[in-house]
């Protein structure tokens, strides 16, 4: 049978539960007899902890333990956090302890945890726990970090320099000497938090008769969750079970694993009672991850005629105090900058410093976004200088479809060469020109201007990496009442999971959506499984799905075989029956043949009859598969306050085979909305002490709905040979080039002021600044 379900634009299955309040997330979860848990967090960026009084904590109403790290059992009690994704170029790999015992390193780390009758006496007492800091020099700017002589972000480090990556291919120096034309440009890019919807969130029991763990935690990835509480409590993997629920956003800050996961499980072990903690908005702000503090000094080598002849660079990545995931995101970032287009030589230079400040990991995007607003500003500089249009200069250097498969010459974050499989870079740039009338803009700019009004227009090309491995998993079991049910270690955080995956299984075995019974992200209902994050979940799940959900139809074919007695060539599949082709075309249910399938007691099954009808698949990517696309955006900009109002925003977006449009397009104007805030708004600041300075949403801007436009999102599917769906992911193509574009179009709106921008955010202070500083409002007012 023909697919029916993939491609179409199905109504998400998850939207009844979450509009209606049905939804069930961590805090909705109530336990009998639950205690609630608040933490004791640093004040200090950097300090020696002399000694932590609890007793007059330990005697407030309601308190029923106030624990330190010498509470904490066996390797959490002393032991780091091990680090998700090692690497070799790191020279200190630091992660933390989760409850710090003698130094703290950035504000907002856990010293103590206070559990008690509600959160609100938890509070209380954590206020009364007293600790002796002596405070030590902290290092607020990487650049000040990775001077000689910097105070050391942990007491005991001669250098702040965690790691030193260098990547080149080709004859750099040779490029840039005989090179007609040399630009160069320095680039300061922000830190932003994710802001997520729903905050971290851990609840654990300890089930002592049948010694079993169970956590419930908003993570993105529960098996690595799993997995790293049982190498902390020692503890064999099958005494732990992760229950990811609803997860209010994610957006990669979910994905590592944090002292709170450690810290409640231990309390709820050690006073043999239901332990919660939610993260409330100051602690996302003081505490979860963070990104994109880069700072890059990048140069182009050009002919006459705008060809690159070569690129090279120096990147430095604030990664904060600790490198719970990795060099991940400053990794990302060295092999995104080539982006789509031939690079004959290449050399990137990055230095990974820590800094007194809340560490940095995974923000949708994962560096991605720095390196496409690096290499977006240069092509926009080659444009400028030698008088081309932005387009043509992009189009000249694109690397077309007869050029696949493509490789530049790195090596991707999954330790794989880096090669462009699929994908045709000049239509997706193509589709976005034509459908912006792009073409038509500049006398719509004249006219504009004519009437005092500034309007600007910029483009933004990237590649992303997506689908990476190892494995994602999925079980297909049909039980015997009709239902379907299907368990992934993939997991949702607002993606569209569920209906995505449904798609596939009803297609591929032949069952209703509605007959779909599905659990994601529960370590109790399949063994294996690694989580949401680069844009992975349709590659990995999705061609699990049809792995299995094919190997359950053959299964359902045979069964009906032997009970019909036809052929299975003579079967028909479909809306959860079996049918017959000849004869009366006799039928049997799913419901039917699952309850044959397990069998008598007493009686032999048939020769090559299984129990059962199930498979679970593991599908295993052979690298990444890389996305891609093209922003245009046009925009007005007001030079006498800065304000910036967004008039079409432009979006052509390959990501392989579209399992369901409606979700991709959602999927895709969220990311959006998230590269808007990126570009002009989220800004998380810091003093030269490393004391955060914006903790509220008073001091840290989001964009509101007026701020964030309809997209218009076109598809450009070319298929992906590197998995059975031919799909690529689809997550993060939103926010990665949409700075890049954003800033390129305010820089074009007041080009006749002669100011340019190199970095982000850019906020209508820094506008108004820039104009300032170039004698914009002497003319204005002539």
């Amino acid at each position: 049978m023909g697919a029916k379900h993939f491609g179409a634009r199905i109504a998400r299955l998850e939207d009844p539960a979450l509009l209606t309040g049905q939804g069930r997330f961590v805090d909705d979860i109530a336990l009998p007899g639950v205690l609630h848990a608040a933490f004791v967090r640093s004040p200090h960026a950097h300090a020696r902890i002399r000694g932590i009084e609890t007793k007059v904590a330990k005697t407030m109403a309601g308190v029923h333990a106030v624990l330190t790290a010498n509470d904490m059992p066996g390797r959490i009690a002393t032991g780091m956090i091990p680090m998700l994704v090692p690497n070799p170029a790191i020279k200190t790999p630091r992660t933390q302890i989760p409850l710090a015992r003698d130094e703290v390193c950035y504000v907002g780390q856990t010293i103590a945890v206070v559990v008690a009758d509600s959160r609100y006496l938890a509070e209380d007492a954590a206020n009364a726990v007293e600790v002796d800091y002596e405070t030590l020099p902290a290092v607020s700017d990487a650049r000040d970090a990775v001077k000689p002589g910097a105070p050391g972000v942990h007491a005991d480090l001669k250098s702040n320099v965690a790691a030193y990556v260098p990547m080149s291919y080709g004859d750099v120096d040779g490029a840039f000497k005989t090179a007609p034309h040399v630009f160069e440009i320095e680039l300061d890019m922000h830190r932003g938090a994710a802001m997520t919807l729903e905050g971290r969130a851990v609840l654990a029991n300890y089930d002592a008769a049948s010694d079993m763990l169970n956590v419930w935690s908003a993570t993105q990835t529960p098996h690595l969750c799993r997995g790293t509480l049982a190498d902390l409590f020692e503890r064999n993997l099958e005494s732990v079970r992760v229950i990811a629920p609803l997860v209010g956003g994610g957006f990669g800050t979910k994905a590592p694993f944090y002292p709170e996961e450690a810290v409640i499980p231990a309390a709820a072990m050690k006073l043999g009672r239901p332990v919660k903690w939610q993260e409330d908005r100051r602690e996302h702000f003081l505490s979860s991850t963070q990104e994109r503090d880069q700072y890059w000094k990048a140069a182009i080598a050009v002919d006459g005629n705008g060809k690159i002849l070569g690129v090279r660079a120096t990147m430095l990545h604030d990664t904060g105090a600790y490198l719970p995931w990795g060099i991940i995101v400053p990794f990302i970032a060295s092999t995104t900058f080539p982006g789509p287009y031939v690079i004959p030589a290449y050399k990137i230079e990055t230095t990974v410093s820590l800094t007194n400040r809340v560490p940095t990991t995974v923000v949708r995007g994962a560096g991605r976004p720095q390196a496409v607003f690096a290499m977006e500003r240069l092509m926009d500089r080659v444009a400028s200088e030698l008088k081309l249009d932005r387009f043509e200069v992009r189009a000249r250097n694109m690397i077309k479809p007869e050029q696949m498969p493509y490789e530049p010459g790195l090596t991707f974050r999954d330790g794989k060469p880096l090669v462009y499989v699929s994908g045709d870079f000049p239509l997706s740039q193509r589709k976005a020109v034509e459908i912006s009338q792009y073409q038509d803009f500049r006398a719509r700019q004249a006219k504009a201007r004519a009437n005092g009004r500034y309007l600007g227009i910029g483009i933004g090309n990237y590649v992303e990496g997506t689908g990476l491995g190892p494995f994602e998993g999925v079980s297909i079991r049909v039980m015997p009442n009709g239902k379907v049910a299907v368990a992934t270690g993939a997991t949702t955080q607002g993606q569209g999971t569920r209906t995505t995956l449904s798609q596939i299984v009803a297609d591929h075995l032949g069952c209703r959506l509605e007959d779909i019974v599905m659990s994601a992200g529960d370590t109790g209902a399949i063994a294996q499984g690694v989580g949401a994050f680069a844009s992975r979940q349709a590659i990995n799940a999705g061609s699990s799905a049809m792995i299995a959900g094919e190997a359950v139809k053959k299964q359902v074919l045979a069964a009906a075989s032997r009970a019909l007695g036809v052929p299975e060539s003579e079967i028909d599949v479909e809306d959860g029956k079996a049918t017959a082709r000849s004869g009366n075309k006799p039928s049997l249910t799913f419901g039917e043949l699952a309850r044959m399938a397990q069998g008598m007691p007493g009686f032999s099954f048939a020769p090559g009859q299984s129990p059962g009808l199930e498979h679970t698949a593991y599908f295993t990517p052979p690298q990444a598969s890389y996305c891609n696309g093209t922003h245009v955006v046009e925009l007005e900009v007001d030079p006498m306050t800065g304000g910036v109002a967004m008039i079409n925003y432009t979006i052509a977006h390959d990501s392989g085979n579209v399992i369901n449009p409606m979700i991709v397009d959602g999927q895709v104007q969220g990311g959006v909305a998230h590269g808007i805030g990126n570009a002009m708004f989220e800004w998380m600041k810091y003093d030269d002490d490393a004391n955060p300075l914006t903790t509220t949403f008073q001091d840290y801007l989001l964009p509101a709905s007026c701020d964030v436009p309809g997209a218009r999102v076109e598809h450009v599917e070319t298929p992906n040979p590197l998995n059975p769906l031919g799909v690529k992911g689809a997550g993060e193509g939103g926010t990665i080039p949409a700075p890049a574009a954003i800033i390129a179009a305010i820089e074009d709106a007041l080009s006749p002021f002669g100011v340019r921008f190199l970095d982000m955010p850019l906020t209508p202070e820094r506008i108004v600044t820039a104009l300032r500083a170039a004698g914009a409002y002497e003319k204005l007012s002539a």
